[in-house]
């Protein structure tokens, strides 16, 4: 009776190792097949088999103790219960009067299990590894994907499409200056990202964030010959260059999609700041050494016109918009106003006759300090005809009522701005100087200078 329990318990012992072995095998055979799938189906089915592995393997863990520890009380008892046979041999105590030759080796079919299980729990622990390292990979694969970037021109160029979205869209169906300013932050930002030089998202290398710097613009120009308008499909390319002794240059080109027609371009200038002290650095050698392979020496605008000094206004401009306040939305993962932010404010204190009957068609701004969330900021605008009438226009009172004298041309300081209205019977551009600036020390931020074209089809506020 005895002997037929021992032989049962050997015989269960090998079954469930025969069955953990063919897990094993089956583990590995599924990630073999989830190796060969498709990548959108793999993709779909990691985050499953990755769980699957890994709670198959904890499985293995457990069941390989249970069995290191069958063996040591099965060795220790046949040790303690070895006796004397009538025959003079020796005899085990769960196997009385059967010799030795006689006697189901238990010994082999434990350890043959152990074995078993070890190479299961090997291969599970690899297969979870390798299942990780595609995962990863398929992240990458799927993300350059959705952002439809590639590099060209050697890989000094990067090339992205965008679709003009309809919350990016105006009351017209165009897109706005703003849009164009975030697709070209986007298009930036995705650039060094797949350049492979980066250290984090926004741009900076391993060596600039050693010394604590980031990137600030300084100065950018933008020029629009035609806004895209909802659905349509924008092409950007977009390369770096070296300007000056500590400064990089950034340039973009804006393509129609289904025309290859460029519809705007911009260019925009680049210095480090550190980031603990908040002040302009000047750029280390070991940082232009990491960007430098990545320069190109051509320029998309050839004109002057971004170039050329922009007057500062003074509390004599006829178009003051106050209490302008950024939010946390408005505030970029340096710690400062969004660039893109700093254009809004500028158009808060444009006439809105002007806005709706013209679109902009260059603008040029510089900035000059950063914005932090507890400052109040604000807006100045003037008519750049006002300023050539009127060349010291900040020793000269403005006439009762605003430019011509009339109440609705009154600029109103608390936050309220009314303005005259703008005919757009003249084809003739419109420019106007911009002012942003600290509204209780009076410290500038950004000075601007926009020109002004009257729309193909002007469309009236409703």
């Amino acid at each position: 009776m005895e002997a037929r329990i021992g032989s049962a318990a050997a015989a269960s012992t090998s079954h469930s190792c025969s069955v953990s072995s063919w897990s094993g095998l089956r583990v590995l055979r599924n990630t073999r097949r989830a190796w060969h799938r498709p990548c959108s189906e793999r993709v779909r089915l990691q985050k499953v088999s990755a769980k699957s592995l890994e709670i198959r393997a904890n499985a293995v863990a457990r069941e390989s103790k249970k069995l290191k520890e069958v063996s040591r009380v099965n060795g220790a008892a046949k040790v303690e219960g070895q006796r004397k046979l009538p025959n003079g041999e020796l005899g085990n105590a769960f196997n009385v009067g059967i010799p030795p030759t006689h006697c189901p080796n238990q010994e082999k079919h434990v350890v043959a299990g152990l074995n078993t299980w070890i190479g299961a729990l090997a291969t599970a622990i690899l297969a979870i590894e390798k299942q990780k390292r595609i995962t990863d990979d398929s992240k990458l694969e799927v993300l350059d994907t959705m952002r439809q970037g590639k590099l060209i021109e050697n890989e000094l160029v990067y090339r992205q499409t965008f679709v003009i979205r309809s919350y990016e869209a105006g009351f017209d169906k165009s897109a706005s200056i703003e849009t164009i300013a975030n697709l070209f932050q986007e298009t930036a930002l995705n650039h060094v990202g797949l350049s492979k030089f980066v250290g984090d998202g926004m741009g900076t290398t391993h060596a600039m964030m050693r010394h604590r710097l980031i990137w600030v613009v300084t100065r950018m120009h933008v020029e629009v010959d035609r806004y895209p308008v909802w659905g349509d499909v924008v092409e950007i390319d977009s390369w770096v260059a070296g300007e000056g002794k500590n400064g990089m240059r950034r340039d973009f080109i804006v393509r129609d999609y289904a025309t290859g027609e460029v519809i705007a371009r911009a260019t925009s200038i680049w210095v480090m700041m550190n980031q603990d002290t908040r002040r302009l650095s000047k750029m280390p050698q070991e940082v232009l050494a990491e960007i430098s392979p990545h320069f190109l020496d051509k320029k998309c605008i050839q004109s002057s016109e971004g170039c050329q000094k922009i007057k500062k206004l003074n509390d004599n401009a006829p178009y003051i918009r106050s209490d302008l306040v950024p939010r946390l939305r408005d505030m970029d993962m340096n710690q400062h106003v969004n660039n893109v932010k700093y254009i809004s404010w500028v158009l808060e204190s444009v006439p809105q006759s002007l806005l709706v009957a013209h679109e902009l068609a260059s603008m040029t701004l510089e900035y000059r300090r950063e914005c932090t969330p507890s400052d109040v900021v604000q807006s100045l605008s003037c008519p750049d005809t006002h300023l050539s009438l009127n060349p010291f226009m900040s020793e000269m009172p403005l006439p009762h009522g605003g430019l011509d004298g009339s109440p609705d041309a009154v600029s109103c300081h608390s936050g309220a701005l009314k303005s005259p209205t703008i005919s757009p019977t003249t084809t003739e551009p419109k420019l106007y100087t911009h002012l942003l600036r600290m509204q209780q020390s009076g410290a500038d931020i950004v000075m601007g200078r926009t020109k002004w074209r009257v729309k193909d089809r002007y469309v009236g506020a409703h």
